[in-house]
């Protein structure tokens, strides 16, 4: 049975190596500067820019999701980027992804937000089917655009 809490600060350690490991899969390792020290500070700091929440099975670690709100203009209603969901390889399958996802879910309507979105990279088959399975629709008309600063 999966356990899902919020990261504490005492967690940036875990946060690190989910993010080298999300990392590592989408095999994007040299692109990750994240350090224990910024996430201490971007994630429970002054003023916190994300939350975390960590999955565990029977009180071992076996995944992440990293969100933040977002706003919506067309809907007048807040709402939640994910950025991570992440599941170390060796316990997927098991349905610590979906518990992730549906507590997402769970707290975007208990915080009265008008939707939930995310990206995946084009060639990421199995996300992209789990995202399909959870009855997510894919936004094919819009592009994405980065300025890395």
């Amino acid at each position: 049975m999966t356990q899902i809490s919020f990261a504490t600060p005492q967690d940036v350690h875990l946060i690190q190596a989910f993010i080298e490991g999300i990392a590592e899969y989408e095999k994007l390792s040299h692109e990750v500067e994240t350090t224990p020290d910024k996430l201490l500070k971007t994630l429970f700091g002054e003023r916190p820019y994300a939350e975390v929440l960590i999955a565990r099975d029977l009180e071992v670690p076996v995944g992440f999701a990293l969100f933040f709100h977002n706003y919506s203009t067309f809907r007048a209603k807040p709402g939640i980027y994910l950025e991570d969901l992440f599941v170390l390889p060796e316990h997927r399958g098991k349905g610590h992804g979906k518990a992730l996802f549906m507590k997402l879910l769970d707290i975007a309507r208990e915080r009265g937000c008008g939707r939930m979105e995310w990206s995946v990279l084009d060639w990421n088959k199995p996300a992209i089917d789990f995202y399909l399975n959870m009855g997510a629709k894919p936004m094919d008309e819009w592009t994405t655009f980065r300025i890395t600063l």
